[in-house]
């Protein structure tokens, strides 16, 4: 028997509490972190994830509780004081400054300096190498990060968390718009995190690969902690039940649904950011996916179809009469409807309330001699807000002050009110819980079923697969290859993805060929 004493855990958060205002964010929650441990920090959204990461962080004080790092008393005083104890965080939200550089960014608080004066070969040298550990050398240090898609700026948010070498990395929705490919390298950065002695808290909505990547879990339900231990030999259905505190048992509901003719047609379209001219059809009641990397094509193509970039070249036709108008209020006028994948920086305005951003791109309803009516306007919000089944205090509420996957709910909520009939989704499931997005896939059929034509950006494969009528992949710029849903599987879709074209036969051929 060994007289050594045990070690202390790296972090230990005992009986943490909080309020806001009536709301009782968390209550009495505990959570240890042993070094070189990935602990997973599970819930549905508005369970108290992102609170208890934040009172970590020192961007929250709590109400109550204690918080230890390797036996010692911690209770930073804002996330200046959580930095210096060796608490990193990776937002779900990304907090980057637009206007400067990815170096500028990477670097911010950290500068190396020389004499007084900034050391600009030392920083660029530490920020080059920091991006070939996230292995994207190609991300320039010298653009603003304003220019970046999502998916890159995901990037450049967690090189700077690795830049700071703590000693407990908290990764709220890391891979929410990464590709399969970049969440892989994702993967192996924090097995090698682990060889560091490094311990992190990973949060994500992607139970599949929280299983594989976390050594433990625990798990908040309103609040409150309902189950921990480790991950080995817990199955997703356990980790669902708890989630979720019944039985769970279709995360793609298929909702039966006929496709009709053609409702918009891209010919030769060409957008400015767009590295070459699309050509497709999308069909009445037809959910169509676009798979493809970060940078491949997607979101270009439907900012493009949306006005929100400027048009080079090409026609949109929709339901046989070509687009006039190039703007986003003329879309909006011909049935589109566009869900951004930039949620905070596009998608919502957070100051604004509940009501508000989900009317605003149509106020016919609630206008009477030109003057607004606020009271029809809140009546039907709350009716979307009880279909959505969105956690709001009501419509009054500022969308800022809702957890991440209920705005998103409330940005598909704008959707349904402006009765769109060409939906352009990006990433529509980004940062939500599993039971959410199974709500969303529901909806996504209904909308089918009722006629409505939807194009469904996601670097999310089993949802393409398991909710899309046909999917057609982009590779560097080019639509390479389009098929029937059940015609792809995942190593298909990411062979056309990184290589430009997918293996010979369909699935189900190559099955038979075997």
């Amino acid at each position: 028997m060994s007289d050594r004493p045990a070690v202390p855990p790296i972090l230990r958060m005992s009986g943490i509490g909080k309020s806001f205002g009536a709301t009782q964010a968390l209550d009495g929650v505990d959570l240890e972190l042993g070094r070189g441990e990935v602990h997973a920090l599970i819930g549905e959204n508005g369970a108290g994830k992102s609170t208890m990461m934040k009172i970590l962080s020192g961007a929250i004080v709590p109400d109550a509780g204690r918080m230890e790092i390797d036996g010692r008393p911690y209770a930073p005083s804002g996330p200046g004081d959580g930095l210096r104890g060796g608490v990193s965080m990776i937002y779900q939200e990304l907090n980057l400054a637009p206007h400067l550089s990815v170096a500028e960014n990477i670097m911010l608080g950290r500068e190396t300096a020389r004499s007084g004066w900034l050391d600009r070969p030392a920083i660029r040298r530490q920020v080059r190498e920091v991006l070939e550990l996230v292995r994207h050398p190609e991300i320039s240090p010298d653009v603003p990060v304003g220019r970046l898609s999502v998916g890159a700026k995901q990037l450049v948010e967690i090189a700077r968390a690795l830049l700071n070498k703590s000693r407990i990395l908290v990764m709220d929705e890391p891979t929410s718009s990464l590709t399969q490919e970049d969440s892989q390298r994702l993967f192996e950065i924090i097995r090698g995190l682990r060889g560091q002695d490094v311990g992190v808290i990973y949060i994500s909505h992607f139970l599949e690969e929280v299983q594989s990547v976390a050594d433990s879990y625990t798990v908040l339900r309103d609040g409150r902690s309902v189950g921990s231990g480790a991950m080995a030999g817990t199955s997703l259905d356990d980790l669902i039940q708890l989630m979720v505190g019944r039985k769970f048992t279709q995360l793609f509901p298929r909702v039966e649904h006929a496709c009709g003719g053609p409702v918009l047609t891209l010919d030769r379209l060409k957008g400015r950011r767009m590295a070459a001219p699309v050509s497709l059809d999308l069909a009445k009641g037809e959910i169509l996916g676009l798979a493809g990397l970060i940078g491949s094509g997607r979101t270009e193509t439907l900012r493009a179809l949306f006005g929100l970039d400027e048009v080079e070249g090409g026609a949109v036709v929709v339901s046989g009469a070509e687009l006039a108008g190039r703007r986003p209020w003329a879309r909006i006028g011909r049935g589109l409807g566009l869900l951004s994948e930039d949620r905070q920086g596009e998608g919502l305005a957070l100051n604004l309330s509940v009501a508000d951003n989900m009317t605003l791109s149509r106020l016919a309803p609630f206008r009477r001699r030109g003057l607004l009516r606020p009271a029809r306007q809140r009546r039907s919000v709350a009716g979307l807000i009880d279909r959505l089944k969105i956690k709001a205090k009501g419509p009054g509420q500022p969308v800022g002050a809702l957890s991440g996957g209920n705005q998103q709910k409330v940005a598909l909520g704008r959707l349904l009110h402006q009765e769109a009939s060409v939906l352009l989704l990006d990433e529509p499931t980004r940062g939500i819980d599993v039971v959410s997005k199974s709500q969303i896939y529901e909806w996504i059929g209904g909308l089918a079923r009722e006629g409505k034509a939807i194009l469904f950006v996601s670097s999310y494969l089993p949802e393409l697969l398991g909710i899309c009528d046909r999917i057609a992949v982009f590779h560097r710029g080019n639509l390479v290859e389009s098929r029937p849903a059940a015609a792809w599987d995942a190593a298909g879709l990411m062979a056309a993805a990184t290589v430009g074209r997918a293996p010979r036969g369909t699935p189900v051929e190559q099955r038979n060929a075997e």
